[in-house]
């Protein structure tokens, strides 16, 4: 294969890998509409085309595969290509994060939590993938520090929304049938919201990896 041609391919990589991100934001953004609108239609929609995702990781890691074993890159190549590999890994696990909201939105009948927002919290997290992913198509590695920055902001707000359903949850006589449902629904929804704030700071740790050769923030 000519250098050239290698190229293609590493610039083809990026951009697969900058398409399935935009697949993974878009479903979850479509998981949340569900959740917020109890649209148990939407969230089957959600869950049946999550093998979408799936394939399009599969597909995405054999070319990772492939593109070491046969052109047997070094240096700036080779760490593009490792941090591609592990980038796709977490779009496909926040292709299941929105998965699982999805399937929260059939339980229950509204939330009796008006003070958490949590597509507000939603928005901000898939905000946080959309601008690591742009770091890595453009290697802006200022802008990965930013994405970290802006989960310690999504951690605070996921850690009040919990501590406020908990404060309910003591203050609720026992014996309320839906309270548990809720509760359950709520914590969980927030726990995968700040684990897709997570994995958006892993894609932005492994730009800064690929650009600069900089673990600063790979935990």
């Amino acid at each position: 294969m000519s250098r050239t041609d290698y190229q293609r391919q590493l610039e083809a990589l990026r951009t697969n890998v900058v398409e399935m991100s935009d697949l993974a934001c878009h479903r979850l953004r479509r998981a949340l509409e569900a959740y917020e609108r109890r649209d148990v239609n939407l969230a089957e929609n959600v869950i049946e085309g999550d093998h979408e995702l799936n394939e399009l990781y599969l597909e995405l890691e054999q070319r990772c595969i492939e593109l070491i074993a046969l052109q047997q890159p070094v240096a700036g190549d080779l760490r593009f290509i490792a941090a591609s590999f592990k980038i796709i890994t977490d779009l496909e696990r926040i292709g299941d994060l929105a998965v699982n909201i999805a399937e929260y939105a059939d339980r229950g009948q509204g939330s009796r939590y008006p003070d958490i927002d949590i597509s507000a919290i939603g928005e901000q997290t898939v905000g946080m993938v959309e601008d690591a992913i742009e770091a890595y198509a453009t290697d802006d590695t200022p802008s990965t520090y930013d994405v970290a920055a802006a989960d310690d902001e999504v951690d605070a707000r996921c850690k009040r929304a919990s501590e406020l359903v908990v404060e309910d949850l003591l203050a609720t006589e026992v014996g309320d049938e839906s309270l548990l449902e809720d509760v359950s629904r709520t914590l969980l929804t927030i726990r995968d919201l700040e684990r897709v704030g997570d994995h958006a700071v892993n894609i932005a740790a492994r730009t800064l990896y690929m650009v600069d050769n900089d673990d600063e923030l790979i935990y």
